[in-house]
């Protein structure tokens, strides 16, 4: 497949042109990075009916852009915005919960917390 996108180049001798980058810049900064799966994978190894909605979250988190807290209540219409730019998602029906810090500017999403009602009820969920 060949990109639409105009591209820096640089030429090599007299017939070869080298494309070094998209002039648009990358493409994962169209996209939400996510930081880090790691964190999911671990929790849906012990809780496996968690597995699902997690990876669900995950794929709907990474191709979205969310530029305001108003363009995730769009899509999740129960998540709770708290101090400090986290942001609290209820999973699986409200079985579980999963705290992030987002960084609107720069399209990350750090995973701060997932676990279970009873484990969530320890946190601060404003410091975590």
């Amino acid at each position: 497949m060949v990109s639409t996108l105009p591209m820096l180049s640089t030429k090599i001798g007299k017939n070869y042109k080298i494309r070094l980058a998209p002039t648009l810049g990358a493409i994962y900064n169209l996209c939400m990075r996510i930081i880090s799966r790691k964190a999911l994978r671990e929790f849906w190894e012990v809780h496996t009916d968690a597995r699902q909605a997690l990876e669900a979250w995950y794929l709907d988190t990474k191709r979205a852009k969310w530029e305001t807290p108003s363009d995730i209540k769009s899509i999740y219409r129960n998540v709770s915005f708290v101090a400090n730019n986290r942001v609290v998602f209820n999973i699986k029906g409200n079985h579980y919960r999963l705290v992030v810090v987002i960084v609107y500017q720069k399209g990350i999403v750090y995973i701060r917390f997932v676990g279970t009602h009873g484990e969530y009820d320890k946190i601060d969920a404003t410091r975590v």
